[in-house]
């Protein structure tokens, strides 16, 4: 369990590193807005990111076992 734990934080590393090192003015950009949004705004995304994630999480663990 650790290492699944471990190899999905890797994972979330390497696509959040994409970004940035592939369109950094456009990251800035990204960023920038978002910087600006209101809180419940970035709440509720952050909540949809959060059972996206868990969702796909179900998927994956009832497929691959």
């Amino acid at each position: 369990m650790n290492s699944t734990i471990l190899l999905a934080l890797a994972l979330v590393l390497v696509l959040e590193g994409l970004g940035p090192m592939l369109y950094p003015s456009a990251w800035k950009k990204m960023i920038g807005a978002m910087a600006q949004l209101p809180e419940n705004i970035l709440r509720r995304f952050g909540g949809g990111l959060v059972v996206a994630g868990i969702v796909v999480y179900y998927m994956l663990k009832k497929t691959i076992g």
